[in-house]
């Protein structure tokens, strides 16, 4: 039969025994602080790494804004040609790397005089097209410059299937100049359109493109109390080139803004 043996440890063995486990635990507790402590500054260091990242990314990825090489927030005269008709005014010329309309090939380049001391300002991303480009099935804003003293303009997009069932389809074979701001109209004021704000309605023919332009009296318009507005059709877009002042901007830009408005051109 199996015997089962028992062994006594000495007084001494086990005191030496339990100091020992003592001084393990002390040193466990010890290593693991000291593990915790070196953890805390790794987590620290990493998120003031992260913060600093943050800080040197584009605007894009917050504000939603266009990326910085895209809205420069400078007099456009710091890096726009003048225009050889009028010096008192530089051209701006669209190009791909504006928009991301123009970068998907789903807008023709346009083009239009500005004064050089009007700045171009962000559009925001919900605003700019970038998120549906190129199938958007709703307009959208291609570019905004404004100067505090005599107003702001802004080129709109608008899908032509919107507008009509016809591909490639002309601005005369979408309708009429009213029946046209009745659709847009909206866009041009940044809130609602009523027919009676209408004051003036135009077609101008340059070429093969024909543009219908329009003056608006608009005192619950978002964008302004004065606007005038001039729309073509080309590809699979309408594109409608916006200039909006308040009463005391309108009083003193006013020709200013319809030379603008005059000037653009896809």
């Amino acid at each position: 039969m199996a015997s089962a043996s028992l062994t006594l440890l000495s007084p001494l063995f086990s005191t030496t025994w339990k100091s020992s486990l003592k001084l393990r635990r002390i040193s466990n507790a010890n290593h693991a602080s000291m593990q915790e402590n070196l953890d805390s500054k790794r987590r620290v260091q990493r998120r003031e790494i992260f913060i600093k990242g943050l800080t040197m990314l584009p605007a894009v990825v917050f504000g939603g804004g266009a990326p910085i090489g895209e809205a420069r927030e400078v007099e456009v005269g710091s890096y726009l040609p003048p225009s050889a008709a009028d010096p008192s005014f530089v051209v701006f010329k669209a190009s791909p790397k504006d928009t991301p309309a123009l970068r998907a090939g789903n807008v023709q380049p346009y083009q239009f005089l500005i004064p050089p001391t009007w700045k171009q300002t962000r559009v925001a991303n919900i605003l700019s097209g970038n998120y549906c480009q190129p199938k958007c099935a709703e307009p959208w804003v291609e570019v905004k410059f404004e100067d505090e003293k005599q107003g702001k303009v802004q080129v709109v997009a608008s899908p032509l299937i919107r507008l009509t069932n016809k591909p490639n389809a002309s601005i005369e074979e979408i309708g009429n100049p009213e029946k046209l701001i009745a659709s847009l109209g909206p866009f041009v004021t940044g809130n609602s359109y009523d027919p009676d704000e209408l004051l003036q309605t135009s077609v101008e023919k340059r070429g093969q493109q024909t543009y219908y332009k329009y003056v608006l009296e608009t005192p619950f318009a978002l964008t302004g109390s004065h606007n005038l507005a001039k729309a073509t059709a080309k590809g699979s877009t309408v594109i409608l080139f916006v200039a909006s002042a308040n009463d005391k901007q309108w009083s003193t830009s006013q020709e200013t803004l319809r030379a603008m408005l005059d000037s653009f051109q896809v």
